[in-house]
């Protein structure tokens, strides 16, 4: 069975204002964490108002679930012992004027210094799956099949609703500021490992990224673990809605592979078609269309059936299908947490928005 591991990020958030606090470093430090969290497990981010956890290698969903509600239950506890709280939404809702302070790393101080205003306005936050592959050329075909399903993911997954106080119009605004950065969106069609080594040589040669880690595809191989890492979603408010992605990436992988193998035909989408589809997802989440592998505008909710359709042997070849199927008509049910940010803030203001997202009134 294939492994996953999960990695989501965090804001940290002031209780009453809801604004972005530069606490990263002492929540990380907190003796509280230790011993229910390896100080491994929970790192900085780009931002000081930000941190990332990342679970152990998992072989079940039970695992994944576990792990993430422990390193947010700690986590959590910790941002509460310096006066702010954990949120687990995928753009700040609010700013100030002043920038949030950078990490001072050598790396993060380089990318600021290349792009200030983008660093600036990257209080953005995800959820990344690594899924576990037998070696880089099966890595390489497997990004080939899934790039169509992608835009799909950022529909189902949209966490971002809001910024600077007002409705974006987007469900996932996340999306579109990852989008600014050179190497972005939807990974291309590579020919083989070879043609995809040749690509990432030639960005790094041009100068026009720095190091491997500034590939930000939404999804791509890694350069720490021998896994394929989807990186499309926004960080989820609820818990199990983290564990139900991981349990349809791992399906999305385990398929692919296994079309791989049986030289079942790659269908090839253009550029300009995948991208436009990430664009309308990113903007509608699931309350609209969207465009499905064949380049068709249908109706959300026939789309995501269509994707469970063609995971489904995956999801009950892992045992999956019972919980990640009832994830997913929940998720039809009840919305996006794009939706339900929305109606937060439309029902109960600021202080309502801000109880849901530091999941003071949401399920965990």
């Amino acid at each position: 069975m294939i492994t996953v591991g999960v990695e989501e990020e965090y804001l940290l958030l002031d209780p009453d204002t809801g604004l972005p606090v530069p606490l990263a470093e002492e929540v990380r430090g907190s003796s509280g964490l230790e011993p229910v969290v390896d100080r491994r497990e929970v790192q900085c981010e780009l931002l000081q108002a930000q941190v990332e956890v990342a679970t152990p290698v998992c072989t079940d969903l039970e695992e994944v679930g576990g792990h993430l509600l422990r390193l947010r239950h700690a986590v959590g506890a910790a941002a509460e012992e310096f006066g702010c709280r954990l949120a687990a939404c995928a753009t700040a809702p609010f700013r100030e004027v002043a920038p949030v302070p950078v990490t001072r790393s050598p790396r993060y101080l380089a990318i600021e210094s290349q792009a200030p205003q983008l660093v600036a306005e990257q209080l953005v936050n995800g959820m990344h799956v690594h899924a576990a592959v037998s070696d880089p050329e099966m890595g390489v075909a497997v990004l080939n099949r899934i790039r169509v399903w992608l835009p799909v993911l950022v529909a189902m997954s949209a966490n971002s609703p809001l910024w600077d106080g007002h409705d974006t119009g987007f469900s996932s605004w996340r999306t579109v500021i990852f989008g600014r950065w050179p190497v972005s969106g939807p990974p291309p069609h590579f020919a083989g490992l070879a043609d995809h080594e040749r690509r990432i040589r030639g960005l790094l040669t041009s100068g026009i990224i720095s190091d491997p880690g500034q590939v930000y595809w939404q999804a791509r191989l890694s350069d720490k673990y021998p896994t394929v890492e989807v990186r499309c979603m926004d960080v989820q408010l609820r818990a199990d809605d983290a564990v139900m992605f991981a349990g349809i990436v791992r399906a999305l992988v385990s398929t692919a592979i296994a079309e791989e193998k049986a030289g079942v035909p790659l269908a090839v989408c253009p550029p300009e078609l995948l991208h436009g589809a990430n664009w309308y997802a990113a903007r509608d989440g699931i309350s609209g269309s969207l465009v499905d592998p064949d380049g068709r505008l249908r109706s959300a909710g026939d789309v995501i059936c269509r994707l469970m359709d063609h995971i489904a042997p995956a999801l009950e070849e892992s045992g999956d299908a019972r919980e990640v199927s009832s994830l997913v008509h929940r998720l039809l049910r009840q919305g996006t947490s794009a939706d339900l940010q929305r109606r937060a803030l439309a029902e109960g203001g600021t202080r309502a928005l801000t109880d849901l997202v530091t999941l003071q009134g949401a399920p965990q």
